[in-house]
């Protein structure tokens, strides 16, 4: 009935007996409430077409919340994408660290070094970069690999038809492709930035004692004294919520894929463009939340 149905549940696979009956379980017992029947359609025109994605991605979110509190979710499907959002990103997430880590630490240092305080670059270091750099670089990678990656293998499934396979296997494709995106971005993320800081950290003490003579322990030390316990909560929330930024923006687009491969294409792209920007946002609304904004007294 539908072109491709198979490639729906994966190459080879299929669903076994017991997530048969969990899937025709949770079709008795709970109502549809899937937004995905509510996914916008292109009229052929392009503005309300691209503000109608928005309003299902805004609406996903909540659909998201609501499946994962029930619990709705096929668990075993999440290492997989576990693999993709962490080892397969990895290598780009810390080379692209390192060398903003150096780059920076140079240009800084020389800024510094006109004052007779080059020995204060890790400080410097510590403020800008760690806190703030560091998170949107890391970010900003897995969207541009993994979030693409999300929106075409979705948009794919979706102009094929293999989405409305799923609904014929009583399988929500909510709870079968998209709240593991989402989970495995949310878990990996965090990670990918600690991992991304420390590659950074040390792209900085090479470059300030290679370039300005800063001795590593003098830098590390620098960098120590100027980051608080706090700053490693803020990452850790900061990668969760630039993780599920990331996958929520790309599964909607996806999702919400109308018409050929080129189209396809087009989501993929727009996934990208958009995650960066709401990256930059969520950023900039945590910088106001946690005060770090100059406290100015009027007098």
């Amino acid at each position: 009935m539908f072109p491709g149905w198979k490639s729906a549940i994966g190459e080879g696979e299929t669903l076994s007996p017991s997530e048969l009956q969990y899937n025709e379980r949770c079709s008795r017992s709970a109502p549809n409430l899937s937004i995905l029947n509510m996914a916008p359609r292109s009229d052929g025109n392009s503005q309300p077409y691209e503000c109608k994605r928005f309003g299902f991605t805004f609406l996903l979110i909540g659909q998201i919340w609501l499946h994962l509190i029930q619990r709705k979710t096929y668990w075993h499907k999440i290492p997989e994408h576990l693999f993709k959002v962490g080892p397969a990103s990895i290598v780009p997430v810390l080379l692209v660290n390192v060398l903003a880590g150096m780059i920076f630490t140079i240009q800084t240092a020389r800024q510094l070094e006109q004052f007779g305080a080059v020995n204060s670059v890790g400080g410097a270091f510590a403020v800008a970069f760690c806190r703030e750099l560091a998170p949107i670089l890391s970010a900003s990678v897995v969207a541009g690999q993994v979030g693409s990656a999300f929106a075409a293998e979705l948009g794919a499934m979706k102009v094929t038809e293999q989405i409305d396979a799923l609904y014929t296997l009583r399988t929500d494709p909510i709870d079968y492709l998209i709240l593991p995106r989402v989970i495995a971005c949310c878990g990996m993320m965090p990670i990918l930035i600690i991992l991304g800081l420390a590659c950074g950290i040390l792209g900085g003490s090479f470059a300030a004692y290679t370039f300005y003579k800063v001795l590593p322990a003098l830098f590390l030390e620098s960098v120590r004294s100027f980051l608080e316990p706090a700053d490693l909560m803020r990452l850790l929330l900061k990668g969760s919520l630039f993780g599920g930024a990331v996958s929520t923006i790309s599964c909607g687009w996806g999702m919400t894929t109308e018409g050929g491969v080129k189209q396809v294409g087009e989501s993929a792209t727009a996934a990208v463009v958009i995650s960066g920007v709401t990256i930059f946002v969520i950023d900039l609304v945590l910088s106001l939340l946690f005060g770090d904004l100059p406290m100015n007294e009027h007098k």
